[in-house]
């Protein structure tokens, strides 16, 4: 039998929708917010020589430069003063987690609750700001070595690194107004607004490459069908979950009868970290090379020799983005969820596993369990991920698939779409109970 939950979904339609005046005022707030986003990737920065721009975003389309620019949703590539998008961000995230796990007084700030997770917030910041100096100046060096610069050097260095920190921080700040007024996730609705921004200029360029004759139309077919399957291989991975069956005592029996046990399950997701990982190894491993596709040209021969080996499809770089991925699928996963404490939780609410004890052999059941799905989670978003470059790799691919946009493109709308659907449930909740207060007050 439904709970009354999921009758409530079942009878969700567009009338309610356009009688939830809150959500509809969230999701316009949010379209504005995306709006000036995308605005500010078309504002350059001053003093950059557009034609040799031009001429080093065609140089280095295919590499690594062309990820971070799908991800910047072009902003890179017309260097703007959204150039960095809000990789910088998330760098220092993982920075502040990675410590949060390891560095005592991070620990204790973490269990502090809300005022720790405002320091810590506070903490992540500085460091973007840090990051975004570092980085931005050393693309303004490397901007300068490849001849992009048509002013003095001193003072294009200077209004570049100033121009690319604020329009970072303003996108950190844009980021968390969406998370607080609008709907869904603002840093990951960012993300996906840069890449379905790239989308529609990959479509028509695979399209001219197949009416050139350059590249066969069975090939084009072939991707198209292979992207398809992605997509519905994401959504059901992104869906799939272990229902860890746990029992309560019934408060309150039938009249006169023996207290029973009322049945109840713990879902947990095969992927319970979400879109996380393939961000934050993509963040960590492309920025730096990024800088280095800057310096390379004028950088020491070392340098020169790192960049052919991490290059774009190259066997060093998608092992490294392998294990990074798998890195933080099980980092992240003990954020999300923790086992030990949602077994005391069960504990002191009377709940329990059938045939396992209450309390630490309940943790280390759900440990058990959650590292198993840890395990086909990390594997299945290594899979998404490493796809495309393999094949661009082997058979020399002109159009980067994207396995790991298309996974954010799937996993963002999903969790928007998902936030739409609680807001709608929760304003049919808030309407059945004006209806009872009004039928109380007529009695």
């Amino acid at each position: 039998m439904s709970s009354a939950a999921e009758q409530l979904a079942a009878n969700l339609n567009l009338k309610l929708f356009s009688k939830a005046t809150e959500l509809k005022k969230r999701i316009w707030f949010t379209l504005g917010a995306l709006l000036i986003y995308r605005l500010g990737t078309y504002v350059p920065l001053p003093g950059v020589d557009p034609s040799v721009l031009q001429e080093l975003a065609k140089q280095n389309s295919g590499g690594i430069l062309g990820i971070v620019n799908m991800f910047s949703g072009g902003a890179l590539a017309r260097m703007t003063i959204f150039a960095l998008n809000v990789i910088p961000y998330i760098s220092a995230s993982i920075i502040v987690q990675l410590l949060s796990a390891v560095y005592p007084p991070f620990e204790a700030l973490k269990k502090e609750g809300e005022s720790g997770r405002r320091k810590l917030t506070q903490y992540t910041r500085y460091g973007t700001i840090l990051l975004a100096v570092f980085q931005s100046y050393a693309m303004a060096k490397g901007l300068i070595a490849s001849g992009a610069s048509d002013i003095p050097s001193a003072l294009f260095t200077f209004s570049t690194v100033v121009c690319i920190v604020g329009g970072t921080m303003f996108l950190m700040w844009l980021g968390e107004q969406i998370t607080a007024r609008g709907i869904g996730n603002g840093i990951s609705l960012i993300i996906f607004s840069g890449i379905v921004a790239n989308l529609p200029a990959s479509a028509l360029s695979l399209l001219e490459l197949g009416q050139d004759g350059t590249f066969p139309f069975t090939m084009i077919f072939f991707i198209l069908i292979l992207m398809a399957a992605v997509i519905g291989f994401i959504v059901f991975m992104e869906r799939a979950q272990r229902k860890v069956p746990v029992q309560y005592p019934k408060r309150h029996a039938a009249a006169g009868g023996p207290q029973g046990q009322e049945a109840s399950y713990v879902p947990l997701k095969i992927n319970s970290s979400g879109v996380i990982p393939p961000i934050f190894a993509s963040s960590l491993l492309l920025m730096p090379l990024t800088i280095g596709s800057f310096m390379s040209e004028s950088g020491p021969e070392w340098l020169q020799t790192m960049m052919f080996y991490l290059g774009h499809g190259r066997p060093l770089y998608m092992v490294l983005f392998s294990l990074l991925i798998i890195f933080f699928s099980f980092f992240y996963t003990t954020i999300v969820f923790n086992p030990q404490e949602t077994a005391e939780n069960l504990k002191k609410a009377g709940g329990f596993i059938p045939g396992i004890r209450p309390g630490k052999s309940t943790g280390d059941a759900f440990m058990y369990i959650l590292n198993r799905l840890t395990v086909l989670g990390s594997l299945y978003l290594v899979l998404i991920c490493i796809l495309p470059e393999f094949l661009m790799a082997k058979y020399s691919l002109p159009f980067y698939l994207g396995g790991t946009s298309l996974l954010i493109v799937v996993s963002v709308t999903m969790d928007t779409v998902g936030q739409i659907h609680s807001h709608l449930i929760a304003h049919q909740y808030e309407g059945l109970l004006k209806k009872a207060n009004l039928k109380g007050r007529r009695r």
